[in-house]
């Protein structure tokens, strides 16, 4: 890896514990301005107060993110796009460059592609594009992967979810993000046969926040590097204190017990 992709992966991942807590909000182009992004900046502010290492979101709302003060916070722009209201939206399309990109002030870029789509092969053939340019200009590459299509019966099987994982390292990204399977020992399939850093996604809003907290803790201690994480962070009660929770598991090894006492805490 060249340096500039290591400077740049040190302001989305911490330095110390090589993880990383992100917190997605590319949701407005597939779902519309559901509840907890519909003010962008004050959805950034709250997990960036959290202690989150970066955040996901399209290029035309960088601006309005952007908030020009509080803490500091790793930006990520999201480069496919498809929405809910299309037939065919497990179909992503780029919708932007690595160029414009790092015009924005990206940290990193990110890309969406769901294996046994229809369209695999151009989603296929974006991926190789897009982590060509990105070793061109030295920024990092969040690959989200996922088992969507007619032929996917469930796209948390873990032979799927290890065959997603494998793809974003094989063709060049430098974070992969697939769903959890459901727990640490079938889980453990995708962070030994990736040799770049693993994520996990949330997936729709959870029932419980121990819920929450019980998938990130396994997900860890299966080899994990973190979380990538959306609905189930900005649509909880406190965003913030959720994001401290996720940091004390990821970053400071904590256990679900102890996560959960942040958020007692923090609601006091």
């Amino acid at each position: 890896m060249g340096i500039g992709k290591m400077v740049r992966l040190e302001r989305i991942m911490n330095r110390d514990t090589k993880r990383t807590v992100i917190v997605p909000m590319d949701h407005g182009v597939s779902s519309g301005p559901i509840e907890g992004i519909v003010d962008i900046r004050d959805a950034v502010n709250k997990v960036a107060d959290g202690g989150a290492n970066a955040v996901v979101m399209h290029k035309g709302m960088v601006r309005s993110g952007h908030r020009g003060g509080g803490r500091d916070i790793g930006l990520i722009v999201h480069m496919s796009a498809s929405t809910d209201l299309s037939p065919t939206k497990n179909e992503k399309v780029l919708v932007c460059t690595v160029e414009e990109a790092i015009k924005l002030g990206a940290d990193a870029v990110s890309i969406h592609v769901n294996l046994g789509a229809e369209t695999e092969r151009e989603m296929l053939r974006d991926f190789g594009a897009v982590s060509k340019a990105c070793e061109e200009w030295q920024i990092p590459l969040l690959a989200m992967v996922y088992g969507r299509g007619p032929k996917i019966e469930n796209q948390y099987d873990p032979k799927v979810v290890a065959h997603c994982a494998r793809v974003g390292a094989e063709l060049g990204a430098d974070i992969v993000k697939v769903p959890y399977t459901g727990d640490p020992e079938t889980f453990k399939l995708a962070t030994d046969g990736s040799p770049i850093p693993v994520v996990i996604a949330g997936g729709p809003r959870m029932k419980s926040d121990r819920e929450v907290l019980e998938m990130v803790h396994g997900a860890v201690q299966a080899g994990a590097s973190g979380l990538s994480i959306g609905r189930n962070v900005f649509q909880a009660k406190e965003p913030s204190n959720m994001v401290k929770a996720m940091v004390k598991i990821v970053h400071e090894g904590a256990s679900v017990e102890e996560a959960l006492d942040v958020l007692s805490a923090t609601r006091v």
